[in-house]
Parts: structure tokens; C-alpha cells; sequence
């Protein structure tokens, strides 16, 4: 085979293809053991980078066709890219870096997807273990390192224990509430020998998440909805991780009441149905955080209170209301709100046990109530919120996002975005109608994850369009994978609101620090259009709002390839809503008349 025939082999996603061939000997290497298991588990993919202490698996990997490794251009965006495709398909997502910086370069991506709960399993390489605590070279504590940002991490000392290790890895991390796992293997236990054995199943006496919600709490629950006088229905990433869209959905139906998601949440009930609000907190509708703060009855499902949605607790504890938590994780439930009724569970089983209840009994709301909170919710409505002044000289961000939804409705469309103004843009402007579909970093507000993200979700959805929402302070971040998006032939479309501003951190600073603009403007940006045709991409400038909706049109029509829009956007727009800081959800700056 030439070189040509074998580097398009590895480049592009293999057919029909065939598990680490069977060997003549009894035993297994660990880096066969591995990628045996990875096998076992399904994996499709596994996003790496190669290093010293990994070489052993990386053979290994060359003698197998059935997983594709992707080579990125440094390790934080493989374990991004690994956790936008477990964002987007549900399914664990894998990436395997070397020992030392390898590990330390992951550490961001780790992060991330552990602040967001998202199931993944880090492979990580080791020094051998005679070398471990002597400063080896490329040595670093990837458990000690790794504690605070995983559900759990392994060192494997004994290549005997290496398969039950990743049966428990995987197993971890997508139960309960899911997370990543870091496997840390030396390169010695990645050489030696042992028989496979992969375990069908493991128990773990330590890890035993709890599934069913208890009954008894789920029936108090329903009593408090159906006696409600101004209910609400505020809901997390949890409904989206849980695979309980259907069930928040019929339940909203049967009841009638008004519902909200957080920005994690968006696309648990569809942007189109009158009941929901839109979403709330920081940068939220109007009316979701109004209805949030003078409810009476409260269903947090899969949700958690942070500091972005409920601001202020003090301010929020003012108003007396009763509180229904739902969630798989029980240290969530009364962790910064106290709450009257929790039910610790899978969201997806409780949502199905209170929807049985419901059907079963005759109660219903009390009409005459709701149709008065349904009348006072209008009312907040009309303030139209995410109203927006357009420029017939400017290219207002808000007009980006509305168009690309526009020309994506309907569509098996997927946006991921960086974090910034750009990200709120697209939270609010952008009509998610299903879930899975917005891909972004909530509690971390990771910078640079758009463009990975999209990559992982090009490999998982090929047929579908992705889109990555950015900024180009946040793009620059992660731009080398342009070049991995050329390799793995991954043509995704990279919108970036080019205000040339790190525009959440200049809206901050005209808000909170007099204007002082301290180092948030980008003095020295790069010609975007020549550095995408660099990479083998199409680059195009937009820099009239009549050219939008066409440039975003062509960049459609090219399904082949990567797109860069490098659109100019007004440096001066804010994001509005916005709630600052200690301030409570209803204390909300509506637009530059409020300042």
C-alpha cells in the first residue's frame, strides 16, 4: 500500500471495518487490551494527539480499522471535540493524549465537560511506573491534577486490572449524573501482558446512583402543581443529558403551564410553543425572569440554581414560593436554594412516574388561576425584550443570528458557539426546537470550544449542517484546528461576529468601570478570508447588512467544504437583557435608556 492510499485511510471515516486482528497468543499487550475495550464499548472515534508515553497504543491503534482517531493540533481541543460529540449523539466521547503537557494541555477540555456533566473517558499516558515520583521526563500527577475537575480517575499499575478499569471508566461516566473519567496508564502497563477479559457488566459497592425517584415525594410534588395559583416550569441541561425532552414536553401539555430553560436547557420544550418564556437568568427574557421570581409553585427539573439564573439569592429568597427539585444528583438539591420538596432521580423516570400520576387522577389546575397568570405573563411579554434597533449601515449581531436561523429552520441544523456576547446572541435569537442541537460551554464559559465542538459534531452528524458561532477574540483560541477540519474532510461553517472586541469584557467594563476599556480591544487581528483559504478553506467577508443573508446562503450551498464568514459587526452593540452582578433577576437592564 503507498503512502497516499494508507494516509486516506486514516483520514476519512472506514466502512465496514474490522476489530484489532486476533493474534497467535494467549495474551494481550495493554495497549491491545485497550483499544479491545474501546472496541467493546462502541467507540467510534477517538480524538488524540501522539506523544512518548503513548506510542505503544498509538501501534496499536494502527493495526485496527474499526475506530478512527483524529488527529487534532493540540490536546485541549481533542477533548473538546470529543465532548461536543458526546454533547450532540449522547454517547461517551473519548480523546487520548500523551503524559506530561499532554495532560496538562487537556486539563482546560476536562474542565469544561466537567462543569457541564458531560460523559467522557480520557486516556491519558504515563511514565513507566518505576519512574513515577522522580521527575521523570514528561512526568506530571495526572490524578492529583485531574482530582478537583473529574467524577473519578484511575492510575493502572497492573495491566491485569487494565480492562476492568475501563468497564468501570465508561460506566462511570455515563451514569447518574454523567462526567469525565481520567484513565492514567503507564507506558510499561501499556507493553505488558495479560489474558482479555472484558466484563459484561461491573458493580461497584462505593457507586450506586439512585434511579427511581421515591413515589411518596413524586405524589407531594403533583399535590403542590395542582393546587399552584402561578406555577412555573424551569428546567436545566439535566432534561437534555437525561433524554427527557418528550417528557417535559407532555407534561407542560397536560398542565398548561408556562416553562423556561437555562442556557444548557435550550431546546428541552420547542422555542415555537406559546409556553415557553424563553430563557432566563443573566442575559434572560424578560418575562421568564419575572414569571421565575413571583411564582408561587416551582418545578426545577434538572436545573441547579447558579449564580447566572437566579442572581442574587438573597433577593431571590424574598418572595415565598414552594420549590419541587428533581435531580440525579442529590448534593445539587439545596445547594444554594432551599427547597421543600427533593426528589432524587433520573429526570427522565421522575418526569414519566409524575405524568402517570397525573393521568391516573382526576385533579387538574385550577383553570381560573392560570388563565390570570397566564394574563399577567403576557403582560410581561409585551415589553418585548429582544427587540433591537437594525442599521442600514451596521451589521447588528442580533441580525447574524436571526438570519441563520431563518435559512436553518426546519433543517437538521446544529450551532455551537464559543462564549461571549456572540453566545448570548445565539442563545436568545437562535429557535431551538430539539435538543441536542445547542452545543456551547455553560458553567466554565470556556473560550476556543466552537470550533472542536463542531468538528466532533461533523463526524457524528455528517448529513447535517453545523454551525460554529464565534467572536474573533474566542476563534483565535483554537484556529489551528482548521487544519484538522482539512484533514478529517469536516465542512463545517464558522459565523464570527468580528466586533473587534472582547465584547462581553467591553460591556462589563462601559457598565461597571466607566468606560475604562482595558486591553479588550483587538488591536492586531489577522485577514480571517486569507488565513481560512491558508488552511485549504473558503474565507468571505461580510461587511454589509445587505450581504448577510447572501453570504450566509452560499455558505450553506457548500456542503463540501469548511466556510469562514468573517462578519463586521457593530463594535458598540450590547446584550440586553442583562442582570449585573449581585444584583436579583427581577433588577434586570432592559437597554442603554436604563443606564
Amino acid at each position: 500500500m503507498d503512502v497516499s492510499t494508507a494516509e486516506s485511510r486514516r483520514a476519512a471515516p472506514s466502512q465496514g471495518a474490522a476489530t484489532l486482528p486476533p493474534s497467535s497468543r494467549t495474551e494481550s499487550n495493554g495497549s491491545e487490551i485497550l483499544v479491545r475495550c474501546l472496541q467493546s464499548e462502541g467507540v467510534k472515534y477517538v480524538w488524540g494527539y501522539p506523544g512518548g508515553a503513548v506510542l505503544y497504543i498509538y501501534d496499536a491503534l494502527y493495526k485496527q480499522d474499526s475506530i478512527q482517531h483524529v488527529l487534532v493540533r493540540h490536546e485541549q481541543a481533542a477533548v473538546h471535540a470529543a465532548d461536543g460529540y458526546a454533547r450532540a449523539t449522547g454517547d461517551v466521547g473519548v480523546a487520548l493524549v500523551t503524559s506530561g503537557p499532554g495532560v496538562t494541555n487537556a486539563v482546560t477540555g476536562i474542565a469544561t465537560a466537567y462543569m457541564d456533566s458531560i460523559p467522557m473517558v480520557i486516556v491519558s499516558g504515563q511514565v513507566p511506573t518505576p519512574a513515577i515520583g522522580l521527575d521523570a521526563f514528561q512526568e506530571c500527577d495526572t490524578v492529583g491534577i485531574t482530582r478537583p475537575i473529574v467524577k473519578h480517575n484511575f492510575l493502572v499499575k497492573d495491566v491485569r486490572d487494565l480492562a476492568l478499569t475501563m468497564k468501570k471508566a465508561f460506566h462511570i461516566a455515563r451514569t447518574g449524573r454523567p462526567g469525565p473519567v481520567v484513565v492514567d496508564i503507564p507506558k510499561d502497563v501499556s507493553l505488558k501482558t495479560a489474558p482479555f477479559a472484558y466484563p459484561e457488566r461491573v458493580e461497584m459497592r462505593s457507586y450506586n446512583p439512585v434511579r427511581k425517584g421515591h413515589g411518596g415525594q413524586i405524589r407531594k410534588a403533583l399535590q403542590l402543581l395542582l393546587h399552584a395559583k402561578r406555577p412555573y416550569i424551569y428546567t436545566g441541561g439535566g432534561v437534555v443529558l437525561g433524554n427527557a425532552s418528550a417528557e417535559l414536553r407532555e407534561l407542560c401539555d397536560l398542565l398548561g403551564f408556562p416553562c423556561t430553560n437555562t442556557l444548557m436547557g435550550l431546546g428541552a420544550i420547542a422555542a415555537s410553543d406559546p409556553k415557553f418564556l424563553g430563557m432566563l437568568g443573566m442575559h434572560g427574557t424578560y418575562e421568564a425572569n419575572m414569571t421565575m421570581q413571583h411564582c408561587d409553585v416551582l418545578l426545577a427539573v434538572g436545573a441547579r440554581f447558579d449564580d447566572r439564573v437566579i442572581g442574587n439569592p438573597k433577593h431571590f429568597a424574598s418572595v415565598e414560593r414552594k420549590i419541587v427539585h428533581v435531580d440525579i444528583d442529590p448534593s445539587s438539591i439545596s445547594k444554594r436554594v432551599k427547597v421543600d420538596v427533593p426528589i432524587v432521580g433520573d429526570v427522565k423516570d421522575v418526569l414519566q412516574e409524575l405524568i402517570a400520576q397525573l393521568k391516573e387522577g382526576q385533579a387538574r389546575p385550577d383553570a381560573t388561576a392560570l388563565a390570570a397568570w397566564w394574563s399577567q405573563i403576557n403582560e410581561w411579554r409585551k415589553r418585548e425584550c429582544l427587540s433591537y434597533k437594525r442599521s442600514a449601515e451596521l451589521i447588528k449581531p442580533q441580525q447574524v443570528i436571526e438570519t441563520l436561523w431563518e435559512l436553518t429552520r426546519g433543517t437538521d441544523a446544529y450551532v455551537t458557539s464559543d462564549v461571549g456576547q456572540h453566545q448570548m446572541w445565539a442563545a436568545q435569537f437562535y429557535r431551538f426546537e430539539e435538543p441536542r442541537r445547542w452545543i456551547n460551554s455553560g458553567g466554565l464559559g470556556t473560550m476556543g470550544v466552537g470550533l472542536p465542538y463542531a468538528m466532533g459534531i461533523k463526524l457524528a452528524k455528517p448529513e447535517a449542517d453545523v454551525f460554529c458561532v464565534t467572536g474573533e477574540g474566542s476563534i483565535q483560541m483554537c484556529i489551528q484546528e482548521l487544519s484538522t477540519c482539512a484533514q478529517y474532510r469536516t465542512p463545517v461553517k464558522i459565523v464570527s461576529l468580528n466586533n473587534r472586541y472582547l465584547g462581553m469584557v467591553r460591556q462589563w467594563q462601559q457598565l461597571d468601570y466607566g468606560g475604562r476599556y482595558s486591553h479588550s480591544y483587538m488591536d492586531a487581528l489577522p485577514d480571517f478570508v486569507k488565513l481560512a483559504e491558508a488552511y485549504g478553506h473558503v474565507g468571505m467577508l461580510v461587511e454589509r447588512p445587505g450581504d448577510v443573508e447572501p453570504a450566509l446562503r452560499e455558505a450553506i450551498k457548500l456542503k463540501d467544504r469548511t466556510v469562514f464568514l468573517d462578519v463586521r459587526t457593530d463594535p458598540t452593540e450590547n446584550v440586553w437583557p442583562m442582570v449585573q452582578a449581585g444584583k436579583g433577576i427581577t433588577e434586570m437592564l432592559l437597554g442603554s435608556e436604563d443606564l
